[in-house]
């Protein structure tokens, strides 16, 4: 089982060391592994290894000592509560090959680098849950069932899970989240200036105002259309306060480690964005989507009002597991 806190201390910022040549082409051989899934806007044709100075630092740290590279990967907080989204509040066939895939990544980097990968999923729905209003007890119910799911698939020798419940022992979630927000979130003003003052910020917070709008009923809504967008963007900037702070929180238990996005990431950024499956929109993930598996076997990310137009419904143990387009379940 992926120990969480087994990790050195490592220093997380600064210039690239002069590497060994070895070391510096191992570091290289584990980015080729890593760019055909990377989660960009920009032309991925154009990716090289040397363009990712933070992560080429950040893997030698790992090489050089001959020990396993760990990843954080932030994400995996909830199921949307939009039911045009996706097929209910626990983890599906999206998580699973999610899960899956992590697990691969990792296996192939041990082809290319022997001591392996390890990768801990920072779930951070507890984190969001008064912002994104999903219950707490529907983000512990998904998070349990997403231990269960590493558990169950044989994956937990590469992956684990760590999240606010672990961060802050007994507290009250309320009490955890004006923790974070007090230790490390920055504030609203300097957001606002990154967000007018940067494209990335802005298309962050472009994305999270959508999925907030996309996420909420609007024919129980009581306000009007122009109102709940005013409410999202203003929500937007939580979201990301607490995101930054989460991921604080995440580099001081787990210094050194090799910072992961569910977010795209340009060329070039401190965090490397990871798709973990196919899908027509760069944002979309697991937890805002549900699968829809063609009869070649290929499978991609929709939403669920598009996928059940396409596919039939499949169950996996009872449950709704994603739609399938061929003549038997995948």
């Amino acid at each position: 089982m992926l120990t969480p806190h087994a990790t050195p201390d490592l220093p997380a910022g600064g210039d690239a060391p002069a590497l060994a040549p070895s070391t510096r082409r191992t570091c290289a051989e584990i980015l080729r592994v890593l760019l055909p899934y990377r989660r960009t806007l920009d032309d991925p044709h154009e990716d090289a290894p040397d363009a990712f100075p933070h992560q080429l630092r950040q893997l030698a740290h790992w090489v050089a000592a001959g020990r396993p590279v760990l990843f954080t990967l932030p994400g995996f907080p909830c199921k949307s509560p939009n039911p045009a989204k996706v097929l209910g509040p626990l983890p599906d066939e999206g998580e699973r090959l999610s899960l899956r895939f992590l697990d691969r990544l990792c296996a192939r980097i041990a082809a290319v680098y022997p001591p392996g990968a390890r990768m801990l999923i920072c779930s951070d729905g507890h984190v969001f849950s008064d912002l994104i209003r999903v219950p707490d007890a529907t983000i512990d119910a998904y998070g349990d069932a997403l231990r269960a799911l590493v558990h169950d698939e044989g994956l937990a020798t590469r992956l684990g899970v760590f999240d606010l419940r672990a961060a802050y022992g007994d507290l009250s979630y309320d009490e955890k989240r004006a923790r974070i927000e007090a230790e490390h979130a920055p504030a609203l003003a300097t957001l606002r200036a990154e967000t007018r003052a940067d494209e990335t910020a802005r298309r962050l917070y472009q994305g999270i105002t959508r999925f907030l709008f996309e996420d909420t009923d609007q024919a129980t809504y009581p306000g009007t259309r122009s109102a709940l967008q005013r409410e999202c963007r203003a929500r937007a900037y939580g979201v990301i306060r607490r995101s930054r702070a989460w991921g604080e929180l995440i580099a001081g238990h787990h210094p050194g480690a090799v910072r992961l996005s569910i977010h795209p990431q340009p060329r070039g950024a401190a965090k490397f964005g990871i798709r973990l499956l196919a899908a027509p929109d760069a944002w979309l993930t697991p937890w805002h989507a549900c699968v829809l598996e063609h009869a070649d076997g290929r499978r991609e990310l929709l939403r669920r009002a598009d996928a059940e137009q396409r596919g039939r419904l499949v169950l996996r143990g009872g449950r709704p597991s994603h739609f399938a387009t061929g003549p038997t379940a995948g």
